[in-house]
C-alpha cells in the first residue's frame, strides 16, 4: 500500500506545547478543507498536484534516517487522515520502530481518527472556526473527534484571524469544556495579522475562555519567527 506524500524532512516544531522540539514531519497530500489562510497551499491540491506515492516500509526507512534525537514523527498534511487505510497499516510499524505518533490534524474526520488511535500518542487537534476559515463550519464533527481524541494526549488549537468572531472563539472553548475542561486550548494568531492587533484581540479571547477552561494559551507559529519549515 502507498501513501501520497509531499515531503519528508527533520525540522522543529513550531505550534502548540511542543514548540521547539525536534521531529520528524512527514506532510500528506490533500485535504478536505480550504481554509483561507493556509500556510501550506502545496500539500490542499490547491496550487499543484505534485506528490510521491511512497510504500509504507520505504517512508519508515526515511523517517529513521533522520530521527536521531527527534522527539517523535509529525503526521500532518494537508489532512492525514484522508489516508486513514494506509495510517492503519503504517502506524504500528512506526509504533515497533520506537517512534512516537504526534498526528497533526483538522479534527473533522471522526470516524477515520476512531480506526487509528490506539496507534497514535499525540493529537494536535485544529477546531476550525469558520469566521476564520471562511469554510462551513463543522462543531459537530469536532465534538465527535475530541470524545475520540481524549483518550490520548491531546491539545487543541484555533487560529484567530482579524476576521475572527468572539461568538466561534467562545462556542469552541464551551465545545470543549463540554468534553474535559482540563484540555490545553491554544489561540493561535494568524501569522499574517501579527501587526494588525491580532495578539489584543487574542487576549480578549483569553480572557473570555479562561472562565470555563483551565488551560488557554497564545502561542504563535515559532517556526515562522524562525524562517525554516
Amino acid at each position: 500500500m502507498t501513501a501520497k506524500i509531499l515531503e519528508v524532512f527533520r525540522s522543529i516544531q513550531g505550534e502548540g506545547p511542543y514548540a521547539g522540539t525536534a521531529q520528524v514531519f512527514v506532510r500528506f497530500f490533500e485535504c478536505n478543507m480550504h481554509c483561507v489562510w493556509c500556510d501550506t497551499p502545496a500539500s490542499i491540491g490547491d496550487t499543484s498536484r505534485k506528490y510521491q506515492d511512497i510504500q509504507g516500509k520505504d517512508l519508515l526507512r526515511q523517517i529513521e534516517s533522520l530521527y536521531d534525537g527527534c522527539h517523535s514523527v509529525s503526521i500532518t498534511g494537508g489532512e492525514p487522515l484522508l489516508q486513514q487505510d494506509f495510517l492503519r497499516a503504517f502506524c504500528p510499524a512506526l509504533k515497533r520502530a520506537r517512534k512516537r505518533a504526534y498526528l497533526d490534524t483538522n479534527g473533522t474526520l471522526p470516524d477515520a481518527l476512531k480506526e487509528i488511535i490506539k496507534e497514535i500518542d499525540i493529537i494536535a487537534m485544529d477546531i476550525k472556526l469558520p469566521s476564520s476559515t471562511k469554510q462551513r463550519a463543522y462543531w459537530q464533527e469536532h465534538k465527535d473527534f475530541l470524545k475520540i481524541a481524549n483518550r490520548k494526549e491531546v491539545f487543541i488549537k484555533a487560529v484567530v484571524s482579524n476576521e475572527t468572531s468572539a461568538e466561534d472563539v467562545l462556542k469552541a472553548a464551551k465545545l470543549v469544556a463540554g468534553i474535559d475542561p482540563g484540555i490545553l486550548f491554544i489561540l493561535q494568531p494568524n501569522y499574517l495579522d501579527m501587526k494588525n492587533g491580532i495578539i489584543e484581540q487574542c487576549a480578549a479571547h483569553q480572557k473570555s475562555c479562561a472562565k470555563i477552561l483551565k488551560d488557554v494559551r497564545i502561542l504563535p507559529q515559532l517556526h515562522k519567527f524562525l524562517k525554516v519549515r
